[in-house]
C-alpha cells in the first residue's frame, strides 16, 4: 500500500519534469541545458507535492490513535520513499534525461503529412 502511494507521486513528478525537459529540448536543442532548466523550473511544484504528502503522513508515522503501532511503519515507509523519490526526480532523473537525449535530433518523427513540424523534413511529402 505504501509503495503504491509513493510510486504514484514519484511517477507524477517524473512525468512533469521529463515533459518539461523535452519541450525545452525541442525548443533549444540542448539536452543538458534543458534538463537543468526543467529541474529548476519544476523544483517548487515537485517539492510542494512531496511535502504535502509527507506532512499528511506524519500523523500516521507517529502512530497516534488506535492501532497506531500497526500503521506507523506504513507512514514511515511512505515518507522515506517520497524523500528518496524527490531527490531522484530532481537530481538523478535530469542526468539520465541529458545522457539519453544528448545526441538525439529535434526533428519530428511523425509520418502525418499535415504535421507542419515533420513535413519539411521529408521531401516526398511536399509532392503528395
Amino acid at each position: 500500500m505504501g509503495m503504491i502511494m509513493s510510486v504514484g507521486v514519484s511517477i507524477s513528478n517524473a512525468v512533469l519534469l521529463i515533459t518539461n525537459a523535452e519541450q525545452l529540448r525541442m525548443h533549444n536543442g540542448d539536452a543538458i541545458l534543458s534538463a537543468k532548466e526543467a529541474a529548476a523550473l519544476r523544483l517548487r511544484p515537485i517539492v510542494m507535492t512531496a511535502a504535502a504528502m509527507v506532512v499528511g503522513m506524519v500523523p500516521m508515522a507517529l502512530g497516534i490513535g488506535e492501532a497506531g503501532d500497526q500503521s506507523s511503519p506504513l507512514g514511515r515507509a511512505v515518507i522515506g520513499g517520497l524523500v528518496l523519490s524527490t531527490f531522484a526526480a530532481l537530481f538523478i532523473l535530469p542526468l539520465v534525461f541529458a545522457w539519453g537525449q544528448g545526441k538525439t535530433s529535434t526533428a519530428s518523427v511523425s509520418l502525418d503529412p499535415e504535421d507542419e513540424e515533420s513535413s519539411h523534413f521529408i521531401p516526398s511529402l511536399h509532392h503528395a
